[in-house]
Protein backbone atom coordinates (compact mmCIF):
# COMPACT_ATOMS: atom_id res chain seq x y z
CA UNK A 1 0.00 0.00 0.00
CA UNK A 2 1.31 3.47 -0.93
CA UNK A 3 2.22 5.54 2.12
CA UNK A 4 2.60 9.23 2.85
CA UNK A 5 5.65 10.54 4.72
CA UNK A 6 3.43 10.95 7.78
CA UNK A 7 2.24 7.30 7.54
CA UNK A 8 5.80 5.99 7.32
CA UNK A 9 6.96 7.78 10.48
CA UNK A 10 3.75 7.17 12.46
CA UNK A 11 3.52 3.47 11.61
CA UNK A 12 7.18 2.92 12.54
CA UNK A 13 6.46 4.29 16.04
CA UNK A 14 3.22 2.43 16.88
CA UNK A 15 3.89 0.21 19.91
CA UNK A 16 0.35 -1.10 20.13
CA UNK A 17 -2.95 -0.57 18.34
CA UNK A 18 -6.01 -0.72 20.56
CA UNK A 19 -8.91 -2.35 18.61
CA UNK A 20 -11.28 0.37 17.37
CA UNK A 21 -9.30 2.83 19.48
CA UNK A 22 -6.15 4.93 19.67
CA UNK A 23 -2.51 3.97 19.05
CA UNK A 24 0.21 3.75 21.65
CA UNK A 25 2.90 5.86 19.96
CA UNK A 26 6.57 5.78 20.98
CA UNK A 27 8.20 9.21 21.38
CA UNK A 28 11.86 9.60 20.39
CA UNK A 29 12.56 13.02 21.88
CA UNK A 30 10.80 14.91 24.63
CA UNK A 31 11.65 18.63 24.84
CA UNK A 32 10.68 20.53 27.99
CA UNK A 33 10.83 24.09 29.34
CA UNK A 34 9.93 25.84 32.57
CA UNK A 35 6.25 26.63 31.86
CA UNK A 36 4.49 23.29 31.23
CA UNK A 37 6.74 20.80 33.04
CA UNK A 38 6.40 21.54 36.81
CA UNK A 39 2.84 20.16 37.14
CA UNK A 40 3.83 17.00 35.24
CA UNK A 41 6.84 16.41 37.49
CA UNK A 42 4.58 16.90 40.53
CA UNK A 43 2.11 14.33 39.21
CA UNK A 44 4.90 11.74 38.92
CA UNK A 45 6.13 12.56 42.41
CA UNK A 46 2.65 12.17 43.91
CA UNK A 47 2.21 8.79 42.23
CA UNK A 48 5.78 7.67 42.96
CA UNK A 49 6.55 7.04 39.28
CA UNK A 50 10.13 7.55 38.02
CA UNK A 51 10.98 9.29 34.73
CA UNK A 52 11.29 6.32 32.36
CA UNK A 53 13.91 7.58 29.86
CA UNK A 54 15.64 10.75 31.10
CA UNK A 55 18.27 10.33 28.35
CA UNK A 56 15.56 11.10 25.73
CA UNK A 57 14.59 14.41 27.37
CA UNK A 58 16.20 17.81 26.77
CA UNK A 59 15.29 20.87 28.84
CA UNK A 60 15.86 24.59 28.37
CA UNK A 61 14.73 27.85 29.95
CA UNK A 62 13.08 30.21 27.47
CA UNK A 63 9.56 31.65 28.06
CA UNK A 64 10.19 33.37 31.40
CA UNK A 65 13.81 34.31 30.86
CA UNK A 66 14.80 37.98 30.98
CA UNK A 67 16.70 39.20 27.91
CA UNK A 68 18.96 41.59 29.81
CA UNK A 69 21.40 40.85 32.67
CA UNK A 70 20.91 37.09 32.47
CA UNK A 71 23.91 36.69 34.81
CA UNK A 72 21.91 38.31 37.63
CA UNK A 73 19.12 36.70 39.70
CA UNK A 74 15.75 36.86 37.91
CA UNK A 75 13.70 39.73 39.40
CA UNK A 76 10.15 38.60 38.61
CA UNK A 77 8.95 36.18 41.31
CA UNK A 78 6.84 33.78 39.17
CA UNK A 79 9.58 33.54 36.53
CA UNK A 80 12.26 32.98 39.17
CA UNK A 81 10.22 30.21 40.81
CA UNK A 82 9.48 28.45 37.50
CA UNK A 83 13.15 28.54 36.48
CA UNK A 84 14.21 27.25 39.90
CA UNK A 85 11.64 24.43 39.71
CA UNK A 86 12.95 23.39 36.27
CA UNK A 87 16.53 23.25 37.56
CA UNK A 88 15.51 21.21 40.61
CA UNK A 89 13.34 18.77 38.65
CA UNK A 90 16.03 18.18 36.02
CA UNK A 91 18.68 17.61 38.67
CA UNK A 92 16.48 15.16 40.62
CA UNK A 93 15.60 13.21 37.47
CA UNK A 94 19.00 13.27 35.73
CA UNK A 95 17.70 15.30 32.75
CA UNK A 96 19.98 17.44 30.58
CA UNK A 97 19.20 21.14 31.14
CA UNK A 98 20.46 24.10 29.15
CA UNK A 99 19.59 26.78 31.67
CA UNK A 100 20.36 30.50 31.72
CA UNK A 101 24.04 31.13 31.07
CA UNK A 102 24.65 27.78 29.36
CA UNK A 103 26.24 28.15 25.89
CA UNK A 104 23.42 25.99 24.43
CA UNK A 105 20.57 27.90 26.12
CA UNK A 106 17.80 29.38 24.01
CA UNK A 107 14.28 28.89 22.71
CA UNK A 108 13.46 25.18 22.74
CA UNK A 109 12.51 25.08 19.03
CA UNK A 110 15.71 26.89 18.04
CA UNK A 111 18.24 24.93 20.08
CA UNK A 112 17.11 21.36 19.26
CA UNK A 113 17.60 21.77 15.48
CA UNK A 114 20.86 23.76 15.77
CA UNK A 115 22.36 21.14 18.13
CA UNK A 116 21.45 18.26 15.80
CA UNK A 117 18.99 16.83 18.34
CA UNK A 118 16.18 17.08 15.78
CA UNK A 119 16.61 14.42 13.07
CA UNK A 120 14.41 13.06 10.25
CA UNK A 121 12.00 10.23 11.02
CA UNK A 122 11.65 11.07 14.71
CA UNK A 123 8.58 11.62 16.83
CA UNK A 124 9.12 14.75 18.95
CA UNK A 125 6.85 16.30 21.57
CA UNK A 126 6.97 19.32 23.87
CA UNK A 127 4.47 21.06 26.13
CA UNK A 128 4.43 23.91 23.63
CA UNK A 129 2.17 24.34 20.60
CA UNK A 130 4.95 25.40 18.22
CA UNK A 131 6.72 22.04 18.47
CA UNK A 132 5.55 21.63 14.86
CA UNK A 133 8.70 23.65 13.94
CA UNK A 134 10.72 20.41 13.96
CA UNK A 135 8.53 19.00 11.19
CA UNK A 136 10.82 20.91 8.81
CA UNK A 137 13.23 17.97 9.18
CA UNK A 138 10.69 15.32 8.23
CA UNK A 139 9.58 14.51 11.79
CA UNK A 140 6.21 14.06 13.43
CA UNK A 141 6.47 16.88 15.97
CA UNK A 142 3.59 18.32 17.95
CA UNK A 143 2.66 20.11 21.15
CA UNK A 144 1.13 18.29 24.11
CA UNK A 145 -0.72 19.24 27.29
CA UNK A 146 0.60 18.91 30.83
CA UNK A 147 -1.11 15.54 31.50
CA UNK A 148 0.49 14.20 28.30
CA UNK A 149 3.88 15.55 29.41
CA UNK A 150 3.48 13.36 32.51
CA UNK A 151 2.47 10.42 30.29
CA UNK A 152 5.70 10.71 28.25
CA UNK A 153 7.79 11.14 31.42
CA UNK A 154 6.33 7.90 32.78
CA UNK A 155 6.30 5.73 29.65
CA UNK A 156 8.04 7.51 26.71
CA UNK A 157 4.75 6.87 24.89
CA UNK A 158 1.45 8.60 24.18
CA UNK A 159 -2.07 7.30 23.66
CA UNK A 160 -3.25 9.00 20.44
CA UNK A 161 -5.82 8.87 17.67
CA UNK A 162 -4.04 9.02 14.32
CA UNK A 163 -4.72 12.40 12.66
CA UNK A 164 -5.95 12.72 9.08
CA UNK A 165 -3.53 13.74 6.32
CA UNK A 166 -3.45 17.03 4.45
CA UNK A 167 -1.06 18.16 1.69
CA UNK A 168 -0.43 21.72 0.55
CA UNK A 169 1.34 21.97 -2.79
CA UNK A 170 3.07 25.24 -3.65
CA UNK A 171 4.87 25.60 -6.96
CA UNK A 172 6.26 28.45 -9.03
CA UNK A 173 8.65 31.35 -8.41
CA UNK A 174 8.33 33.68 -5.42
CA UNK A 175 8.45 37.43 -6.04
CA UNK A 176 11.26 39.64 -4.70
CA UNK A 177 10.91 40.42 -1.03
CA UNK A 178 8.70 37.39 -0.30
CA UNK A 179 10.09 35.32 2.59
CA UNK A 180 8.93 31.97 4.07
CA UNK A 181 6.99 33.93 6.74
CA UNK A 182 4.98 35.58 3.95
CA UNK A 183 4.35 32.15 2.43
CA UNK A 184 2.80 30.71 5.59
CA UNK A 185 0.85 33.90 6.38
CA UNK A 186 -0.55 33.77 2.83
CA UNK A 187 -1.51 30.09 3.20
CA UNK A 188 -3.31 30.74 6.51
CA UNK A 189 -5.12 33.83 5.15
CA UNK A 190 -6.17 31.88 2.05
CA UNK A 191 -7.27 28.61 3.71
CA UNK A 192 -8.34 29.86 7.16
CA UNK A 193 -7.36 29.20 10.76
CA UNK A 194 -9.50 26.01 10.92
CA UNK A 195 -8.40 24.51 7.59
CA UNK A 196 -5.92 22.14 9.25
CA UNK A 197 -8.02 21.07 12.23
CA UNK A 198 -7.73 17.29 12.73
CA UNK A 199 -4.92 17.00 10.18
CA UNK A 200 -1.17 16.67 9.97
CA UNK A 201 -0.03 18.78 7.03
CA UNK A 202 2.71 17.94 4.54
CA UNK A 203 4.12 20.87 2.54
CA UNK A 204 5.17 19.86 -0.98
CA UNK A 205 6.28 21.53 -4.20
CA UNK A 206 9.34 23.31 -5.52
CA UNK A 207 8.88 26.39 -3.27
CA UNK A 208 9.45 24.33 -0.10
CA UNK A 209 12.16 22.24 -1.74
CA UNK A 210 14.09 25.43 -2.57
CA UNK A 211 13.77 26.88 0.96
CA UNK A 212 16.61 26.81 3.48
CA UNK A 213 16.08 24.81 6.67
CA UNK A 214 15.45 28.08 8.52
CA UNK A 215 12.70 28.90 6.03
CA UNK A 216 11.14 25.46 6.35
CA UNK A 217 11.15 25.78 10.14
CA UNK A 218 9.27 29.10 9.87
CA UNK A 219 6.59 27.46 7.70
CA UNK A 220 6.17 24.35 9.87
CA UNK A 221 6.21 26.50 13.03
CA UNK A 222 2.97 28.23 12.01
CA UNK A 223 1.09 25.08 10.91
CA UNK A 224 -0.60 25.40 14.31
CA UNK A 225 -2.02 28.77 13.31
CA UNK A 226 -4.14 27.10 10.63
CA UNK A 227 -5.39 24.58 13.18
CA UNK A 228 -3.19 21.63 12.11
CA UNK A 229 -1.77 19.16 14.63
CA UNK A 230 1.59 19.73 12.97
CA UNK A 231 3.34 20.24 9.66
CA UNK A 232 6.19 18.44 7.96
CA UNK A 233 8.44 18.60 4.90
CA UNK A 234 10.26 15.62 3.37
CA UNK A 235 13.99 15.57 4.20
CA UNK A 236 16.45 16.04 1.33
CA UNK A 237 20.08 17.07 0.71
CA UNK A 238 19.37 20.51 2.23
CA UNK A 239 18.25 18.73 5.43
CA UNK A 240 21.21 16.35 5.51
CA UNK A 241 23.77 19.14 4.98
CA UNK A 242 22.18 21.20 7.76
CA UNK A 243 22.39 18.30 10.25
CA UNK A 244 25.88 17.10 9.31
CA UNK A 245 28.57 17.98 11.85
CA UNK A 246 26.23 19.39 14.49
CA UNK A 247 26.92 18.62 18.16
CA UNK A 248 24.50 15.70 18.64
CA UNK A 249 24.14 14.61 15.02
CA UNK A 250 25.30 11.11 14.03
CA UNK A 251 29.01 11.00 13.16
CA UNK A 252 30.71 9.61 10.01
CA UNK A 253 29.70 5.93 9.50
CA UNK A 254 26.57 6.32 11.59
CA UNK A 255 25.65 9.47 9.64
CA UNK A 256 25.94 7.58 6.32
CA UNK A 257 23.77 4.79 7.67
CA UNK A 258 21.13 7.23 8.97
CA UNK A 259 21.20 9.23 5.74
CA UNK A 260 20.37 6.08 3.76
CA UNK A 261 17.30 5.63 5.99
CA UNK A 262 16.38 9.33 5.87
CA UNK A 263 16.32 9.16 2.07
CA UNK A 264 13.39 6.71 2.28
CA UNK A 265 11.31 9.30 4.16
CA UNK A 266 9.15 10.73 1.43
CA UNK A 267 5.59 10.33 0.23
CA UNK A 268 5.12 7.49 -2.24
CA UNK A 269 3.77 8.40 -5.67
CA UNK A 270 -0.02 7.92 -5.68
CA UNK A 271 -0.25 7.93 -1.86
CA UNK A 272 -3.65 9.27 -0.83
CA UNK A 273 -4.29 12.33 1.35
CA UNK A 274 -7.60 13.08 3.07
CA UNK A 275 -7.46 16.65 1.78
CA UNK A 276 -5.22 18.51 -0.65
CA UNK A 277 -4.68 22.09 -1.83
CA UNK A 278 -2.58 23.50 -4.67
CA UNK A 279 -1.44 27.13 -4.65
CA UNK A 280 0.68 29.31 -6.96
CA UNK A 281 3.85 31.03 -5.71
CA UNK A 282 3.30 33.99 -8.06
CA UNK A 283 0.15 34.97 -6.12
CA UNK A 284 2.13 35.64 -2.92
CA UNK A 285 3.37 39.08 -1.89
CA UNK A 286 4.81 40.36 1.42
CA UNK A 287 2.05 39.92 4.00
CA UNK A 288 0.83 41.67 7.15
CA UNK A 289 -2.02 40.90 9.54
CA UNK A 290 -4.73 43.43 10.40
CA UNK A 291 -6.73 41.59 13.08
CA UNK A 292 -6.39 39.43 16.17
CA UNK A 293 -5.88 36.00 14.63
CA UNK A 294 -3.15 34.96 12.16
CA UNK A 295 -5.70 34.24 9.41
CA UNK A 296 -6.59 37.93 9.19
CA UNK A 297 -3.83 38.68 6.73
CA UNK A 298 -3.55 40.87 3.62
CA UNK A 299 -0.87 41.74 1.10
CA UNK A 300 1.31 44.59 2.34
CA UNK A 301 -0.16 46.84 -0.37
CA UNK A 302 -3.69 45.48 -0.02
CA UNK A 303 -6.72 46.79 1.85
CA UNK A 304 -8.60 45.37 4.81
CA UNK A 305 -11.62 43.41 3.49
CA UNK A 306 -15.11 44.90 3.74
CA UNK A 307 -18.39 43.30 4.87
CA UNK A 308 -16.61 41.41 7.63
CA UNK A 309 -18.42 39.22 10.16
CA UNK A 310 -19.16 40.19 13.75
CA UNK A 311 -16.02 38.64 15.31
CA UNK A 312 -13.74 40.17 12.66
CA UNK A 313 -15.31 43.59 13.22
CA UNK A 314 -14.60 43.16 16.96
CA UNK A 315 -10.97 42.46 16.03
CA UNK A 316 -10.83 45.61 13.91
CA UNK A 317 -12.21 47.62 16.80
CA UNK A 318 -9.46 46.29 19.07
CA UNK A 319 -6.82 47.13 16.46
CA UNK A 320 -8.42 50.53 15.73
CA UNK A 321 -8.53 49.75 12.00
CA UNK A 322 -11.43 50.14 9.55
CA UNK A 323 -12.86 48.04 6.74
CA UNK A 324 -11.35 48.95 3.37
CA UNK A 325 -8.38 50.69 4.99
CA UNK A 326 -4.82 50.42 3.64
CA UNK A 327 -2.12 50.02 6.31
CA UNK A 328 0.57 51.66 4.17
CA UNK A 329 1.96 54.75 6.01
CA UNK A 330 0.46 53.59 9.35
CA UNK A 331 2.84 54.88 12.06
CA UNK A 332 4.47 52.08 14.06
CA UNK A 333 6.50 52.67 17.23
CA UNK A 334 7.56 49.09 18.10
CA UNK A 335 9.31 46.36 16.12
CA UNK A 336 10.11 42.88 17.41
CA UNK A 337 12.36 40.55 15.44
CA UNK A 338 12.66 37.23 17.28
CA UNK A 339 10.58 34.25 18.59
CA UNK A 340 10.69 30.55 17.63
CA UNK A 341 9.32 31.58 14.22
CA UNK A 342 12.02 34.04 13.14
CA UNK A 343 15.06 34.25 15.43
CA UNK A 344 17.59 32.18 13.51
CA UNK A 345 20.77 33.45 11.89
CA UNK A 346 19.23 33.62 8.39
CA UNK A 347 16.49 35.95 9.69
CA UNK A 348 19.04 38.37 11.14
CA UNK A 349 21.26 38.25 8.06
CA UNK A 350 18.27 39.35 5.96
CA UNK A 351 17.50 42.19 8.39
CA UNK A 352 21.15 43.30 8.59
CA UNK A 353 21.50 43.33 4.79
CA UNK A 354 18.47 45.64 4.53
CA UNK A 355 19.33 48.08 7.35
CA UNK A 356 23.10 48.32 6.77
CA UNK A 357 24.06 51.95 6.34
CA UNK A 358 20.56 53.12 7.38
CA UNK A 359 19.15 54.45 10.66
CA UNK A 360 15.88 53.47 12.30
CA UNK A 361 13.21 56.17 12.50
CA UNK A 362 13.31 58.21 15.72
CA UNK A 363 9.81 57.12 16.78
CA UNK A 364 10.69 53.41 16.63
CA UNK A 365 11.82 51.03 19.40
CA UNK A 366 13.37 48.15 17.44
CA UNK A 367 14.04 44.97 19.41
CA UNK A 368 16.35 42.24 18.06
CA UNK A 369 16.30 39.01 20.11
CA UNK A 370 18.34 35.97 18.95
CA UNK A 371 16.76 32.57 19.52
CA UNK A 372 19.78 31.05 21.23
CA UNK A 373 23.24 31.68 22.63
CA UNK A 374 24.66 30.08 19.50
CA UNK A 375 22.77 32.52 17.25
CA UNK A 376 23.97 35.39 19.49
CA UNK A 377 27.56 34.17 18.98
CA UNK A 378 27.03 34.06 15.20
CA UNK A 379 25.74 37.66 15.28
CA UNK A 380 28.97 38.72 16.98
CA UNK A 381 31.24 36.62 14.75
CA UNK A 382 29.64 37.90 11.53
CA UNK A 383 29.73 41.56 12.57
CA UNK A 384 25.93 41.84 12.58
CA UNK A 385 25.85 43.22 16.12
CA UNK A 386 27.67 46.31 14.86
CA UNK A 387 25.19 46.69 11.96
CA UNK A 388 22.23 46.60 14.37
CA UNK A 389 23.83 49.00 16.84
CA UNK A 390 24.82 51.50 14.14
CA UNK A 391 21.22 51.46 12.84
CA UNK A 392 19.92 52.15 16.37
CA UNK A 393 18.35 48.72 16.98
CA UNK A 394 18.36 47.27 20.52
CA UNK A 395 20.00 43.85 20.76
CA UNK A 396 18.95 41.59 23.64
CA UNK A 397 20.04 38.23 25.04
CA UNK A 398 18.26 35.04 23.87
CA UNK A 399 14.74 34.11 24.95
CA UNK A 400 11.09 34.10 23.88
CA UNK A 401 11.05 37.82 24.71
CA UNK A 402 8.22 39.98 23.26
CA UNK A 403 6.51 37.07 21.49
CA UNK A 404 4.29 36.71 24.56
CA UNK A 405 3.81 38.68 27.76
CA UNK A 406 5.49 36.15 30.09
CA UNK A 407 8.63 38.20 30.68
CA UNK A 408 9.72 41.85 30.90
CA UNK A 409 9.68 42.56 27.13
CA UNK A 410 6.10 43.81 26.79
CA UNK A 411 4.53 46.18 24.25
CA UNK A 412 2.68 49.11 25.91
CA UNK A 413 -1.10 49.34 25.84
CA UNK A 414 -2.53 50.81 22.64
CA UNK A 415 0.78 50.62 20.75
CA UNK A 416 1.27 48.76 17.46
CA UNK A 417 4.13 46.28 17.12
CA UNK A 418 5.19 44.82 13.79
CA UNK A 419 6.31 41.43 15.03
CA UNK A 420 7.98 38.39 13.47
CA UNK A 421 6.31 36.14 16.06
CA UNK A 422 3.41 33.77 15.37
CA UNK A 423 0.34 35.04 17.23
CA UNK A 424 -1.52 38.34 17.23
CA UNK A 425 -4.22 37.58 19.80
CA UNK A 426 -5.55 40.39 22.02
CA UNK A 427 -2.92 41.22 24.65
CA UNK A 428 -0.50 38.58 23.38
CA UNK A 429 2.48 40.97 23.64
CA UNK A 430 1.19 42.85 26.68
CA UNK A 431 -2.20 44.03 27.92
CA UNK A 432 -3.88 46.19 25.26
CA UNK A 433 -0.97 45.83 22.82
CA UNK A 434 -1.71 45.52 19.09
CA UNK A 435 0.30 42.98 17.10
CA UNK A 436 0.84 43.03 13.35
CA UNK A 437 2.52 39.83 12.15
CA UNK A 438 5.06 40.14 9.35
CA UNK A 439 8.35 38.82 7.97
CA UNK A 440 11.76 40.00 9.26
CA UNK A 441 12.21 42.03 6.07
CA UNK A 442 8.85 43.80 6.47
CA UNK A 443 9.67 44.49 10.13
CA UNK A 444 13.11 45.88 9.22
CA UNK A 445 11.65 48.15 6.53
CA UNK A 446 9.01 49.39 9.00
CA UNK A 447 11.70 50.21 11.57
CA UNK A 448 13.65 52.30 9.07
CA UNK A 449 10.58 54.13 7.73
CA UNK A 450 8.83 54.53 11.11
CA UNK A 451 5.67 53.34 9.39
CA UNK A 452 4.40 50.45 7.29
CA UNK A 453 5.90 50.92 3.84
CA UNK A 454 6.03 49.18 0.47
CA UNK A 455 9.74 48.35 0.59
CA UNK A 456 9.55 46.14 -2.52
CA UNK A 457 9.92 49.23 -4.74
CA UNK A 458 13.46 49.72 -3.42
CA UNK A 459 14.75 46.13 -3.57
CA UNK A 460 17.62 45.43 -5.96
Amino acid sequence: MKKTLFDKIWDAHVVETIPNGPNVLYIDKHLIHEVTSPQAFNELKERDIPVFRPDQIVATADHNTPTIDQHLPVKELLSRNQLRELSRNCEENNITLYGLGHPYNGIVHVIAPELGITQPGMTIVCGDSHTSTHGAFGTIAFGIGTSQVAQVFASQCLLLEKPKKLRINLNGKLKKGVLPKDVILYIISKLGTNSGTGYFCEYAGNVFEEMSMEGRMTVCNMSIEMGARGGLIAPDETTFEYIKGRKFAPKETEFKKMKAYWKTLNTDTDAVFDKEYSLEAEDIEPMITYGTNPGMGIKLTGKIPVNLGKSDLKSLEYMDFKEGESLINKTINYIFIGSCTNSRIEDFRIVAAYIKGKKKAENVNALIVPGSQQVAAQLRDEGLVQVFEEAGFTLRQPGCSACLAMNDDKIPEGEYCVSTSNRNFEGRQGQGSRTILASPLTAAATAIAGKITDFTKHLN
